[in-house]
C-alpha cells in the first residue's frame, strides 16, 4: 500500500500530504474495528513497510492519533488503541473546547481594546510581524510567529493581564496551530484573517476588530470539526513512496 502525496476530493482539490493520507487510513482502521481498543498498533517499522512511508511521517501520523485521543504512546512498549472516536482533541494540557472557549472570551474583547488603545509601536510591531508570516513558507516557523501575534494584539490592549493569559496558554496555542496547519490548510486563510485583524486595529475601529477575531476563532473552529468528525473512507493515494 502506497500512500505518498494524493489528493481530497471535492470540487477544489487540495494536495493531501503523506502524513495526512497514513493518519487518515490508521485512524479509518480504528474507527472500523480492525484495530480495537486495548490493540497494539503493529510497529514503526512494520507500518513504514506496509504503507511505504517514512519513519518522520509515520511518526507525525502517529502523534496527530494521540492529540484526536485514539491512541497512546507507552515507552518501550508501542503504540495502543483507547479510543475509537474522536470527541476533543488535547492541545499541552487543555482540551479543544476548553481552549476555544476561553479564547472566545478573551481575545474577542481583547481586540476591541487594542482597536481603541494601540500604540504606533503596537501597529508597526504587528504589521512587520504580519509581512514576515505571509512570506514565510516554513511551517514550524509560522506556527511560532502565530502565537507571537496573538500575543501582540493582546499587549496592544495596553492590559498586562490579558497578555499574561494568552502566554499561559502558548503552548497549546502553537501545538493547535500546528495541527490545523498540517492537516485543514490553515495558513493562508489565517494570514488573510490575521491582516484583517491588523486593518481594524489601524483603522481604530473596535467593532471592526471584534468582528475580524470573532471570524478568525470561528473559522479555527470550523477547520477543526472538520477534521476530528469522523472519517469514512481512506483517500485514494497516487504516485511514488514517501522519501
Amino acid at each position: 500500500m502506497n500512500l505518498s502525496d494524493s489528493q481530497t476530493g471535492g470540487s477544489v482539490p487540495r494536495r493531501v500530504s503523506a502524513m495526512e493520507a497514513v493518519l487518515t487510513h490508521l485512524r479509518s482502521a480504528i474507527e472500523r474495528g480492525e484495530y480495537a481498543i486495548g490493540d497494539k498498533l503493529p510497529s514503526e517499522a512494520e507500518l513504514c513497510r506496509r504503507l511505504e512511508v517514512s519513519r518522520p511521517v509515520l511518526r507525525e501520523a502517529l502523534r496527530a492519533l494521540q492529540v484526536m485521543g485514539l491512541t497512546v504512546s507507552r515507552t518501550g512498549k508501542g503504540t495502543f488503541v483507547v479510543a475509537n472516536t474522536v470527541e476533543d482533541p488535547t492541545f499541552g494540557d487543555y482540551a479543544a473546547s476548553d481552549l476555544l472557549e476561553v479564547r472566545r472570551h478573551v481575545e474577542i474583547p481583547v481586540a476591541g481594546y487594542a482597536a481603541v488603545r494601540r500604540t504606533p509601536e503596537n501597529l508597526d510591531h504587528l504589521a512587520h510581524l504580519l509581512d514576515r508570516m505571509e512570506r514565510e513558507t516554513d511551517t514550524t516557523a509560522w506556527v511560532a510567529m502565530d502565537t507571537i501575534f496573538h500575543i501582540a494584539v493582546a499587549e496592544a490592549s495596553q492590559n498586562p493581564v490579558f497578555r499574561r493569559v494568552i502566554e499561559e496558554i502558548r503552548d497549546a496555542l502553537a501545538r493547535q496551530s500546528a495541527f490545523l496547519n498540517e492537516l485543514g490548510g490553515r495558513r493562508e486563510q489565517s494570514n488573510r484573517e490575521h491582516r484583517a485583524i491588523v486593518e481594524a486595529l489601524i483603522d481604530g475601529s473596535e467593532h471592526d476588530a471584534v468582528e475580524a477575531m470573532s471570524h478568525h476563532l470561528d473559522r479555527v473552529e470550523t477547520t477543526l470539526t472538520d477534521i476530528v468528525r469522523p472519517a469514512r473512507t481512506d483517500i485514494p493515494t497516487e504516485g511514488g513512496p514517501e522519501a
